[in-house]
């Protein structure tokens, strides 16, 4: 080590909650109208509103979330803006006041219609998925099941099953397995096992082929 320097171990390290059954959020989360499933853990600074995060799922530092429909075991990493609120591009103006009428003393309520049409474009996020630091995921959009997102990548469109894509806008750079793998692991849907199951499984899923071997249903001659 450089003379003058001092060593540190660590400082100010907070450790991670053991998850239950019960869903961990962050005491910093601002979390409206959302539906947790088991061992799932909202980290700090999260916002979310009006979205479903389900079993074994977790969302990173940092994530705003609206509309958004989580499978499980889904790894969302930090500062992911999911389903961001858009304008009306085809009114005259793109401003906050045609439809916040409130908060500009234009009318007692907002815009409702415009609202829930935002409302109705969800996102949804398949199972076991990863999505990396910074992403952006348009409304809309449908993420398939073992799919991985690049980090800062913006996804305008949907995503396919076992696919990885990157970029902005992402496109897909390559499939994670070939077809006839990704539909064996689609068709064990592993992650619908209770966590006994899980437990007693686990060392199988550290080798994909003893995996398939065992738990991929025969396939048709």
């Amino acid at each position: 080590m450089r003379p003058g320097l001092t060593p540190v171990a660590a400082h100010n390290l907070r450790p991670r909650p053991r998850l239950t059954e019960a869903p961990t959020l962050s005491e910093s989360a601002v979390v409206q109208d959302c539906h947790f499933g088991r061992y799932t853990e909202v980290g700090e600074q999260v916002q979310m509103c009006d979205c479903v995060l389900d079993d074994y799922s977790y969302i990173s530092r940092g994530c705003e979330l609206i509309a958004t429909d989580i499978g499980k075991f889904a790894n969302i990493a930090a500062m992911v803006r999911i389903n961001p609120g858009f304008h009306p591009m085809e009114r005259p103006s793109l401003h906050h006041f045609t439809y916040r009428l409130s908060r500009y003393g234009l009318a007692d309520a907002d815009d409702a219609e415009f609202f829930e049409w935002r409302q109705r474009q969800r996102v949804v996020i398949g199972h076991d998925t990863w999505i990396g630091h910074g992403v952006v995921i348009m409304p809309g959009v449908r993420i398939g099941h073992g799919a991985v997102v690049g980090s800062n990548s913006v996804v305008t469109r949907d995503v396919p099953d076992y696919a990885i894509v990157a970029g902005a806008p992402a496109k897909r750079l390559r499939m994670r397995f070939p077809p006839a793998i990704a539909a064996a692991l689609l068709a064990t849907a592993w992650w619908d096992w209770d966590h006994d199951t899980l437990a007693q499984r686990l060392p199988d899923f550290c080798d994909l082929r003893r995996f398939l071997h065992r738990y991929a249903p025969p396939q048709p001659i």
